[in-house]
Parts: structure tokens; sequence; C-alpha cells
């Protein structure tokens, strides 16, 4: 099963790279995640990413934006939970206000761990119209020695995101494609290092595809 998954997420980033070479974007994508449990199963994730890009066209480094986010959960049942959150986006155009609203379901499975992400968010930005977004995320984690995610032992974490965009009328998708190679580095600690493939604009004008090389570092305490 793992390297039918595998194969599977590979074969879509290559046909969302094939499918839109005339608007291939490269780029580096680091994201630090910190997570803080607090009384009666409620949390609070701190998250900075900045995204970075390297190829357009042609080799040329560019520094595009960094998104700054506090977000606050609550376990509402064995394997649901609910969020609410803001994120702040600086890029050279200023700062862009977005709030959110997720809910999450997390099934454990033998030799694995299966979530599905609801996503709600809306983005405010001054002298523009407010941007609604719907989004469904499936992610698995896989463990490559054993059966569960243990410290200093490999994991393989797939996901694939569909992505709903509505402003001023226009309406948009967005997929994503992402295949990560973990590490646990210690009971409240890991990386991922992998490839974040995310396309859209299909649907009218020309497609546009980015490729993001990603390195996310999680913290919990």
């Amino acid at each position: 099963m793992k390297r039918h998954l595998l194969t599977l997420i590979v074969l879509l980033l290559l046909h969302f790279n094939n499918f839109a070479q005339s608007t291939f974007e490269l780029g580096f994508l680091p994201t630090l995640n910190v997570n803080k449990k607090l009384p009666k199963d409620w949390s609070l994730n701190f998250k900075t990413e900045s995204r970075q890009s390297l190829i357009k066209d042609d080799f040329n480094y560019d520094y595009l934006l960094t998104d700054i986010s506090l977000a606050a959960s609550k376990k509402i049942g064995i394997n649901t939970s609910v969020a609410m959150g803001y994120l702040m986006r600086i890029d050279d155009e200023g700062i862009r206000n977005r709030t959110i609203q997720q809910i999450t379901f997390v099934k454990r499975h033998t030799g694995f761990r299966l979530s599905h992400r609801f996503l709600a968010d809306q983005t405010f930005e001054k002298d523009d119209e407010t941007e609604f977004r719907f989004r469904y995320r499936i992610s698995s984690e896989i463990p490559l020695q054993g059966k569960s995610l243990d410290p200093k032992e490999f994991f393989l974490k797939l996901n694939n995101e569909y992505l709903n965009s509505i402003q001023d009328k226009n309406y948009d998708l967005e997929i994503r494609g992402g295949a990560f190679l973990g590490y646990v580095l210690s009971p409240k600690n890991l990386i991922e290092f992998g490839l974040d493939n995310r396309l859209d604009s299909f649907i009218e004008g020309n497609p546009r595809n980015r490729l993001w090389f990603g390195l996310n570092f999680y913290m919990s305490f």
C-alpha cells in the first residue's frame, strides 16, 4: 500500500508539471509550527511560513511573502477537533488579514493515520474585495519503521487538497498535492522535507503551476 500511495502522488506531481509548463514556477517554502497544549483539551498553534521563488521562466531569486498565524483549537471528540484563527500575510503590496475556521477528523488505521480537514477562510485587503475560500484536505502519515511514529524513525506524509476561491463573483479552483519524508527527532519535535505542488487558474485563462520545496519543522510543549 505504501508503494502504491507514493507512486500515485509522484504521478500527480508529474501530471501537474506537464500540464502547465508555460507558467511553471519553482520555489522554497520553509515553515515553523509551534504547538502548546492547554487544559480541557484546548491547544494553541503558532505558524510562520516564508515563500521564496527560485525559478520563473529563468533562474531569479525573489522573496514573495511571509505568513504569520495563530489559532486556538478544541478537541470535541476522540477523533475530532475544531479551530479558529487569524493569519497576517506580509508581502510587497502590504499586509493582508485573514480569519480562519476549521474542523478536522483523524482516524488511525493499521499502519497509518488518515485525516480530513475542512477549512474556510476570509481574506481582507484594503481597496479590494473580500476573498472567501473553502478548502478540503485529505492527508496520511505512514510510518516507515513499525506501525507508529516513534523517535529516531522516518515516516512518509502524503496530502491532497482542493481549494475553492470566490472573490468579487470570480471563482477559481486550486489543486494541491504533496509528498514529504519526515523524521521524528524526539517525542515533541519532528522535521519534514518534500514537494508541494499547486495548480490553479486552469478553469479560465492560462494554468499556473507552482512546485515548492518544503521544509517543515514542528515543535510542541
